[in-house]
């Protein structure tokens, strides 16, 4: 089953329409995403909004990860992931690897996609490290599948050997 998702992203002023196509199954357990699938550059950090509700979250200072509360959830009419939420990430371009990992108390009840393939659902996702400089940040599209219409759900980020759990209250404060 395949379910053709909108995704608006604005970074910087820009704001970018395209289209996601996501596999709606059971999450596989991984994917590396490829510098190539990033939706375009931006100054990095990546704050977002002017708005401190609105604001991007630095993780480990190489990724800036959507705000703590993530409002309008919509239902996907599919099962098994039957709501979802967009949100995008911005990841430092200065060469290193980020990793995303839903824990394993929650797979099976939410899982993630990010990059620009339509490449599917799942349980942890490794965003390649890319080239552009420190200042730099390079976007991709995405966001989180549930089976509930609301989570309060934790990801675990990592880049080298540091890990760091973030929280995210997806349709419903943490």
């Amino acid at each position: 089953m395949r379910v053709r998702i909108s995704v608006l992203c604005a970074t910087v002023g820009l704001v970018c329409a395209t289209g996601v196509t996501a596999l709606v199954a059971s999450p596989t357990s991984g994917r590396t995403v490829p510098c190539r699938e990033n939706i375009g550059g931006t100054r990095f950090p990546y704050v977002g909004s002017i708005f401190s509700r609105y604001r991007y979250r630095l993780v480990l200072g190489a990724v800036a990860v959507p705000p703590a509360y993530l409002e309008q959830v919509v239902p996907t009419g599919e099962k098994p992931w039957t709501y979802w939420r967009k949100a995008g990430l911005v990841v430092r371009a200065d060469g290193q690897a980020v990793s995303i990992r839903v824990p394993s108390g929650w797979r099976g009840r939410a899982s993630i996609t990010w990059g620009n393939g339509g490449n599917g659902v799942f349980d942890s996702l490794r965003i390649a490290g890319c080239s552009g400089g420190a200042a730099r940040g390079l976007s991709y599209a995405g966001g989180f599948y549930l089976r509930s219409p609301s989570a309060c759900l934790p990801l675990v980020f990592g880049v080298g050997r540091r890990t760091e759990m973030v929280r995210f209250g997806i349709g419903r404060h943490c």
